[in-house]
């Protein structure tokens, strides 16, 4: 089957940093445009960070402080994540950019002091 496992989130104070994991299986990370997606309780699912060929881009909201990246070899998908402010706070998850699968269980990540 087709899925993305997410890992790495937690609890970490204003400031801090974690990184994300995306694990694959059944696809490769490397062969698709990728994302990273967060979702909060009253909003919107949004696209935080997307990587292609050569190129990657980010809401905003978290350039500067967000990465995203992935490896091949791995079949994973990463997400780095500093700075981290309060509005962060949310459930992550990713998937391929354009020709999406069914959502995993996500991360959560929570900014809090």
């Amino acid at each position: 089957q087709v899925q993305f496992v997410e890992s790495g989130g937690g609890l970490v104070q204003p400031g801090g940093s974690l990184r994300l994991s995306c694990a694959a299986s059944g696809t490769s990370v490397s062969a698709w445009p990728m994302a990273w997606y967060r979702l909060s309780p009253g909003k919107a699912r949004e696209s935080v960070a997307s990587i292609s060929t050569g190129s990657t881009t980010y809401v905003d909201s978290v350039k500067g402080r967000f990465t995203i990246s992935r490896d091949s070899a791995k079949n994973t998908v990463y997400l780095q994540m500093n700075s981290l402010k309060s509005e962060d706070t949310a459930v992550y998850y990713c998937n391929r950019a354009y020709s999406r699968i069914e959502w995993g269980q996500g991360t959560q990540v929570t900014v809090s002091s």
